[in-house]
Order: C-alpha cells, then sequence, then structure tokens
C-alpha cells in the first residue's frame, strides 16, 4: 500500500473551493436564495457585472454556492434583467406549443410529434432540428470540470453587461437550505487572436419507448462556413447509455470526432482535442446517441413509461455542447467584438 501512495500525484489544492486558483472578477445571484422543499424548480437570477469596460476571461469557473442543493448551473449574457438567455427555455418561443408547465420546470408534451431521427431526409420543419443554437458563456454539471478556454482563445463580457443565472435546484426535503451561487472570470492577458464561442445542437422531440433497452435518436447539423472545433460535451439523462459523433466531409471522407461508449450522468465531461479540427464549409456532423429505458438500467427511474424530453432528471435531453472559433476570422479588436 505504501508502494502505491507513493506513485501517486499530489492532491490537489483548491483555494476556497475554487479548482483554478483565486478568480480575478467574481459574480454570484445576489441573494442567499431559500430553497423550497418538496420543490424541483429551475429558478433565474439576472445580475448586473457593472463593468465599466469590458473584459476578455481566459477561464470562468462556477462555484456553487449549496452543493446539497444546487443540481446544475448555466451562466448566459443577457442585455436586460426581464430577458432570458441563450439557454433558458423560455427564450425558445417557437416551441412553446409544444411544452407543458409543471410549476418551474417544462417538459415536451406526449401527444408532440416524434421525430428520433432528425438526420432524416423527409424531417419535419420543427423548432431547432436544423442548425444550431447560441450556447452558454458558461456551464457547471456533475463531474464536468470548469471552462479552461484553449490557448490563444478567449471570451468576450461586454461593458455593463447583465449576467443571467439559470440554477436548477434539485428536489430537497430539508428545510433551511440556502444558496448563493457565484461565478469566478480569470482574465486573459489581452485580446486574443480567436474568439471561442459555443453551439449547442439539440434534440427536443425525440420519444423512449417504455422498455426499450438500445433506443436510437439523431441530430445532424451542416456547417454553414469553415470552423475550428476546440471540445465537445455531450448531454443526457440518466437513460444515456452512449454516444457518437461523426463527421462527413464535403468530399464523402468520414471520421468519427468522438465517441463516448459508457455514457455516465455523473460525470458530464468536457472532452477537449488535442488539436483544433478543421471542419470545411458543408461538412456534416451527424450525432447519434442511444438510451436505455429497460428494467436492467438500474439508475432508470420509471422502465415503464415512454419518456420524451424534460427538464426534470427523471426525464430526459440530447443536447452537445460544442466549442469552436470561425476558421477565417482576423485578429480580433475589442471594439468589434463588442458589435
Amino acid at each position: 500500500m505504501k508502494a502505491i501512495r507513493a506513485t501517486l500525484p499530489a492532491a490537489p489544492v483548491f483555494v476556497d473551493g475554487w479548482k483554478q486558483g483565486k478568480p480575478d472578477v467574481v459574480v454570484d445571484i445576489g441573494q442567499d436564495f431559500e430553497v423550497k422543499p418538496g420543490v424541483d424548480a429551475y429558478e433565474h437570477f439576472v445580475v448586473s457585472t457593472n463593468f465599466k469596460e469590458g473584459i476578455w476571461i481566459r477561464a470562468a469557473e462556477i462555484k456553487p454556492g449549496n452543493r446539497r442543493v444546487v443540481h446544475h448551473v448555466h451562466v448566459n449574457l443577457v442585455n436586460n434583467p426581464g430577458e432570458s438567455g441563450s439557454t433558458s427555455i423560455e427564450s425558445m418561443s417557437p416551441l412553446a406549443k409544444f411544452l407543458v408547465h409543471d410549476g418551474k420546470l417544462t417538459r415536451i408534451s406526449k401527444d408532440a410529434p416524434v421525430v428520433d431521427n432528425a438526420c432524416a431526409a423527409d424531417v419535419p420543419d420543427l423548432p431547432y432540428l436544423h442548425g444550431f443554437q447560441e450556447g452558454a458563456l458558461t456551464s457547471f454539471l456533475p463531474g464536468r470540470p470548469p471552462d479552461v478556454f484553449p490557448d490563444g482563445s478567449a471570451k468576450w463580457v461586454p461593458p455593463g453587461a447583465k449576467l443571467e443565472f439559470v440554477v436548477h435546484y434539485a428536489l430537497t426535503q430539508e428545510r433551511g437550505q440556502t444558496d448563493r451561487t457565484s461565478v469566478g472570470f480569470y482574465l486573459a492577458p489581452g485580446a486574443p487572436s480567436k474568439v471561442l464561442r459555443r453551439m449547442d445542437l439539440r434534440n427536443f422531440f425525440f420519444r423512449l419507448p417504455a422498455g426499450d433497452p438500445n433506443h436510437e435518436v439523431k441530430r445532424c447539423y451542416t456547417f454553414e462556413k469553415d470552423k475550428m472545433l476546440r471540445s465537445i460535451t455531450p448531454h443526457m439523462h440518466y437513460r444515456g447509455k452512449d454516444v457518437k459523433y461523426e463527421l462527413v466531409r464535403p468530399d464523402g471522407r468520414r471520421e468519427i470526432l468522438l465517441s463516448v461508449p459508457q455514457y455516465n450522468f455523473a460525470w458530464q465531461l468536457v472532452y477537449r482535442f488535442q488539436e483544433p479540427v478543421a471542419i470545411q464549409k458543408g461538412s456534416l456532423l451527424i450525432v447519434t446517441a442511444h438510451y436505455d429505458n429497460s428494467p436492467n438500467n438500474r439508475a432508470n427511474p420509471d422502465p415503464a413509461s415512454s419518456i420524451r424530453w424534460g427538464d426534470k432528471t427523471e426525464e430526459e435531453m440530447m443536447t452537445s455542447w460544442i466549442d469552436y472559433v470561425d476558421s477565417a476570422s482576423p485578429p480580433v479588436a475589442t471594439e468589434s467584438a463588442r458589435k
């Protein structure tokens, strides 16, 4: 045992709970929020940064104020206090007629159209089955490390920016639980050569049949211009089994960008490419996921029911977060990044 311990790396040193060390700037949700017992809810907090000047950030880390109740968090840039950010379902108005509201949670209605294969030639014109959605500034999920951006890239937070914290508070029966989640920004030394962005790909219209041990769901995206991919984060819930990202280039060449053969909801990892992946305009990305909705899946909360997309962890999602830079973008000036 002593010999094994001698070969182990030193334990990481966390500074006041921050995995990346003390941030240059910290912004929190602006209140000690009291979490209601017996309620599974998404809460939205919009706070002003009061930045007199914009900042370039090389990394961002979300620190939950209370890990007993905070399940996951997205931080979005918004313009106004009443505005919903890009990852908030409230901003996705085309979906409204397909949604059912359950308190502060939403789900796709049982009678909504079913599209398991969003790559089919005859896929219907339904919201968000084509193109991509703008992603969050930064996110926190179980097992997901902080966002550390590749060398030479950074994200821009404009002067006077407002941040929307979208916090999923998990169901708890404990009373007296409060939370004050915060985000830490780590400043870049200056304007980067490339602006890092995130695109989100979703399929909201799948349905997992009751008892199906290997149900396939697909989503495709055709690149409208040249890009350089830097990382991929798949996101599913308890029934997520595996996921594969295959690229078909304009000349027909096919390659696997990422394969996750054993998806684990408790470890929602960021898969960073060792080198940027150059993607040509017209390339097709095929995302293929499988779900286990059978009794053999020990994590499955209800194998007897068919499952649609929903906010609750007991429901399902099919989402990909992809960090990229535009291949042709010139070196960035601060003023141009504000526009």
